[in-house]
């Protein structure tokens, strides 16, 4: 610790763990020592320890629980609001994505996705429904339809390859979305694929992409584990 910086030593504290979180020297599951513990061998304060540890309680990287102690957790993944696939962002944060494909194949186009993608009522368009894992742990529950000329690609294609990446392999110029945030209580059965209770809080994201010709070439709606999982934007004034 550097007691001659203006910086608060919580804050430089905090700093440290978290970079050992991030790292990975601090894994998942980890045990923290107790506040004295750590406010012995930091040479600290423990109302200083104490607040270097809520400040990463706060940023989701800690978790204080009875009869425990305070561990580590999963990072929270922060996902720029891009025409970007969630596979491609997340290896570009250095995390390791993983796919699992529970639905690949033709159905009937609902009233929904029709009018999403344009096309008649009851035409067959390809579902693609993926389970997104970084490590081992769940993150995502994604629902795709697109139309069924768009791709000619297997199921273990898509467990190793992210959906924009095949899109663009295939020669889908990806021009432009329309897209939405929202939130919502996790389904039983969403909940038993993303590791959480029935109810537990869900980000809901539904896309609507398109090619440079202006044809809907994918209609997506995907939900997120909350505590796992942010959008984030940069706002510019006029």
């Amino acid at each position: 610790m550097d007691r001659t910086s203006p910086v608060p030593l919580y804050f430089q504290l905090a700093q440290q763990l978290e970079e050992a979180i991030r790292s990975g020297a601090l894994p998942p599951g980890t045990r923290l020592e107790n506040e004295m513990e750590l406010a012995a061998r930091c040479r600290l304060s423990r109302p200083t320890v104490r607040q270097a540890i809520q400040h990463l309680v706060d940023k989701g990287l800690l978790v204080r629980r009875r009869g425990v102690g305070t561990q580590v957790v999963q990072p929270q993944v922060q996902r720029p609001i891009e025409l970007s696939s969630l596979y491609d962002d997340l290896a570009a944060a250095g995390e390791r994505p993983s796919t699992r494909v529970l639905e690949f194949g033709p159905v009937p186009a609902s009233p929904q996705v029709a009018k999403q993608l344009g096309v008649p009522v009851d035409a067959e368009v390809v579902l693609l429904r993926r389970l997104r894992l970084t490590g081992d742990a769940p993150l995502a529950l994604m629902t795709n339809h697109l139309p069924l000329d768009v791709l000619d690609v297997t199921a273990d294609h898509l467990e190793r390859h992210s959906l924009y990446e095949t899109l663009r392999a295939a020669g889908v110029n990806l021009r432009i979305a329309h897209q939405t945030i929202g939130a919502r209580a996790a389904t039983a059965a969403e909940g038993r694929l993303l590791d959480e209770p029935r109810g537990a809080p869900l980000l809901t994201m539904t896309r609507v992409a398109y090619d440079d010709t202006g044809r809907a070439v994918e209609y997506g709606s995907h939900v997120y584990r909350a505590k796992r999982y942010s959008f984030s934007h940069t706002l510019v004034g006029k």
